[in-house]
């Protein structure tokens, strides 16, 4: 196994095919969580944990789930690794639970984590699964942070319970369900500029 095929296998979740900026995968969490960076680091977090054990479970039973049941085995796999986290984070983050329970449970038809199981984890070994598990996780996870970080400051003044400047000059909206989908936009608009300026570039160096 090439070590830059694993290299790629994990940086493209992070980059070339990040689940928010680039594929637009995980809306519902996105915009409902991102209110605060310590929600979307929780949320970010618990994803990484459902994508990482689900991808190694039906990359290790791929060879013995029918095709016509495939997608429920899945789903039942998933739905498990969820009701584990949610126990966990009701045991011993339950301020950080209560702040996101309602996002929690869908994790469970959360695209991301099915698209994977589907399109890679059923069609790969256990170690390749595992590392795109945990790319697209951290993909996942950075893309969370990075929307809620201007979300939390522009609309609040602070971050993480510190305040960066005064409360009166926070703009509300972006704590609101329109301030996420600007801030989302917005990001997604840069991330898809700098994408197309470096493919430019790229294409210009062969040339």
């Amino acid at each position: 196994m090439k070590k830059n095929e694993i290299l790629n296998i994990f940086t493209s979740g992070i980059f070339k095919e990040n689940p928010i900026f680039v594929l637009f995968l995980g809306m519902c969490p996105t915009l409902g969580v991102t209110t605060s960076v310590v929600n979307a680091i929780g949320m970010g977090i618990g994803v990484i944990f459902v994508l990482l054990m689900s991808n190694v479970i039906i990359s290790l039973i791929r060879n013995i789930v029918m095709d016509e049941i495939r997608i429920p085995v899945f789903i039942v796999i998933i739905a498990s690794l969820v009701t584990l986290l949610q126990m966990f984070m009701q045991a011993y983050t339950l301020e950080l639970y209560n702040s996101m329970k309602v996002f929690i449970p869908l994790i469970t038809v959360n695209c991301i984590i099915l698209g994977r199981a589907e399109a890679f984890a059923s069609k790969n070994g256990v170690f390749k699964s595992a590392v795109d598990g945990i790319g697209m996780g951290i993909g996942f996870l950075l893309g969370l942070v990075v929307v809620a970080f201007f979300r939390e400051l522009l609309g609040t003044g602070a971050l993480m319970g510190l305040q960066v400047f005064p409360a009166q000059f926070a703009i509300p909206i972006f704590t609101s369900a329109v301030g996420a989908f600007l801030t989302l936009g917005t990001l997604a608009g840069i991330a898809m500029l700098i994408s197309n300026l470096r493919k430019d570039k790229a294409e210009k160096g062969v040339a």
